[in-house]
């Protein structure tokens, strides 16, 4: 081919534009990622951090966040293909794969609730829970909920729901209560039982607590990056680029003290309250490889199953074998 004077001109420029560009041909080709979240929830701190430090660039994807108002709207925008990703639980995650979906789950956070007192509550244990008003958040069949009930059926013979007043409420709502007084206990979700925890209360019993004595070897993922394994498939490059994004804030998070500084605003926390919801982030970051998750979660699933039934589960009797994504080979 014979270059013009003008294309021997543009090619020194062309040059100097890519190598300029942020990542190359990357730069050029983000791959769009479509991610749905709660619109106060706390996978927002995470992606505020991702898109401020340019992970998501840096990483070849352009993420596009779209806020809801709850989970059931992400769930259907996620069903209805409006958009790519979602943050929910691995247990709807097998449900829908029982029922013939092709969703599946990268980890996102170990972090789980816990039932709260006062610190000067006389309730030092599981067993002394029996005949109290306890709140409970999430409803009848959160998991949280179910692991305590079935740990507490075991270890102590007690049937939590018939042995208790149970309010179920939403979780501003039954820390409000409880800090007024009006609950002797209340299991809430983490970063609420987090707050609580700034303001005068203590973690009588975690689900995570109740998981480990129920067989689990390690903390499990609650929540993971929940998408279809075709757009996985048709789309490597973008699911990789979330998983990689991501992992980058959370490492960011664990370590830099500033950067909770910065995210105060949005996690609408200051001092102390802020300080036990960046420890109890940390402690929930997964580490672990993800087909040790995998094991674990199939075990609690049997355990879940025996209580909560098909309202919860569905009629799948285990866990839907590609739950968890492992397409990173973590």
């Amino acid at each position: 081919m014979t270059l013009s004077r003008r294309n021997f001109i543009r090619l020194p420029m062309l040059a100097a534009l890519v190598a300029a560009a942020p990542d190359g041909a990357n730069a050029v080709a983000a791959a769009k990622v479509r991610i749905g979240v709660l619109k106060f929830g706390t996978v927002s701190w995470e992606l505020d951090t991702l898109k401020q430090h340019q992970f998501d660039s840096s990483n070849g994807i352009e993420l596009d966040v779209a806020s809801f108002a709850g989970e059931d709207a992400t769930n259907v925008a996620l069903l209805a293909g409006n958009v790519d990703v979602i943050v929910t639980d691995w247990l709807w995650v097998s449900r829908m794969r029982s029922q013939g979906s092709d969703l599946t789950l990268a980890p996102y956070s170990t972090a789980v609730g816990a039932i709260m007192v006062k610190a000067d509550s006389p309730i030092d244990g599981i067993a002394e829970l029996a005949g109290k008003k306890i709140g409970v958040a999430g409803g009848p069949l959160d998991k949280s909920w179910l692991l305590i009930q079935a740990l507490a059926k075991r270890d102590h013979g007690i049937d939590l729901p018939t042995a208790n007043d149970i309010v179920f409420g939403a979780p501003p709502l039954l820390s409000e209560k409880a800090m007024q007084g009006e609950l002797d206990a209340v299991l809430n979700f983490w970063h609420f039982c987090a707050r609580l925890e700034a303001n005068g209360f203590r973690r009588l019993v975690g689900a995570n607590d109740a998981a480990n004595a129920l067989g689990a070897s390690g903390p499990v993922s609650a929540l993971g990056y929940v998408f279809h394994e075709k757009w996985a498939v048709e789309d490597p490059s973008g699911v990789a680029g979330l998983v990689k994004a991501s992992a980058q804030a959370k490492d960011l998070l664990a370590k830099s003290d500033e950067e909770w500084l910065r995210l105060a605003p949005i996690v609408r926390a200051e001092g102390k309250e802020l300080e036990k919801l960046r420890d109890r982030y940390r402690e929930g970051i997964p580490r672990r490889p993800v087909a040790e998750e995998e094991a674990d979660a199939a075990k609690l699933y049997r355990v879940l199953a025996s209580i909560g039934g098909e309202k919860l589960v569905g009629s799948g009797t285990d866990m839907a074998p590609g739950t968890y994504w492992t397409g990173l080979g973590r």
